[in-house]
């Protein structure tokens, strides 16, 4: 078998099972089996695949039949233009995320400078620590904090910081919510489980591999959001600010609670690129009081 013959068959196996993007992932799949990238794996197209890549690659086809989800198999996932180690511990990063991450790098920059000099952030709720160590290496000059109540997944956030060599300036804390900061911060981020209990059964059943804590919101979504935003005002800074990922369908309730939560506040919400609303933006000035 050679390599083409093997990326044929793969892209037929998975084509076969339903999974959509079956060209791009027998790809993935090929590359990760002879351990090359995609420009040097069409240029092995005509040669010969080792029997033991060969048996390699069949293996993690038939892995991904088990609709297993391919950053899973993989173990790597790309966001913000970073390379993220991912494993079933923490929930997969996605596209929709980014948009959390323009918003709090711009307005970082605009008050701290291009490299947020003298800024402190926090990351709640942080899983495989993407949008933490997203922001350190963007903001190369600030300190963050991510905190999660899950050790494992601060396990992989601590692998991820030092994959990108910010682990000095990304503390780890373990604890609910923003319960764990030692101090108020200048932005408090966050992307905490926002889908709606009944929802869940009708997910791909790949998000079904997905740990539930990071994914179950409550019957309408916003059980967590609910919790950070009672404790929020005494987390950040009387000029800070606070940006929330929602769930399109909740934004203008959360919009809500967040002017419920934050008197007097500029409450924006933000869409992501496919035009849904997807960050909740509350600013604060150091004369508003707090709720």
């Amino acid at each position: 078998m050679t390599h083409l013959e093997a990326l044929q068959w793969g892209r037929k196996t998975l084509a076969s099972a339903g999974i959509d993007e079956h060209y791009l992932e027998s790809e993935v799949l090929l590359c990760h089996a002879i351990g090359k990238d995609r420009a040097a794996l069409y240029a092995l197209l005509p040669d010969r695949l080792p029997d033991d890549m060969a048996e390699a690659y069949r293996r993690l086809v038939e892995r991904r039949l088990t609709r297993e989800p391919l950053a899973y198999i993989t173990g790597r996932k790309e966001f913000f233009g970073l390379d993220f180690a991912v494993d079933p511990r923490v929930l997969i990063p996605r596209p929709e995320t980014e948009t959390l991450m323009e918003h709090a790098i711009a307005a970082v920059r605009e008050r701290f400078g291009a490299d947020g000099k003298r800024a402190t952030l926090a990351d709640v709720g942080t899983g495989s620590g993407c949008i933490a160590v997203g922001l350190a290496v963007h903001l190369p000059d600030a300190r963050v904090y991510a905190t999660d109540a899950s050790a494992d997944a601060l396990a992989v956030a601590e692998k991820n910081a030092l994959r990108h060599g910010v682990k000095r300036r990304v503390t780890l804390l373990r604890g609910d919510l923003a319960e764990p900061l030692p101090e108020p911060v200048d932005m408090l981020v966050a992307n905490l489980p926002y889908v709606r209990d009944g929802d869940y059964a009708g997910l791909a059943p790949e998000v079904h591999r997905e740990p539930r804590a990071a994914l179950l919101g409550g019957p309408d979504g916003t059980d967590a959001i609910a919790r950070l935003l009672r404790s929020a005002p005494t987390k950040v800074k009387p000029d800070g600010m606070l940006l929330l990922e929602v769930n399109e369908s909740h934004a203008e309730t959360v919009a809500e609670m967040a002017r419920a939560a934050f008197p007097g506040t500029t409450v924006r919400v933000w869409p992501d690129l496919a035009g849904l609303p997807r960050v909740v933006e509350v600013r604060r000035t150091a004369q508003q009081k707090l709720a």
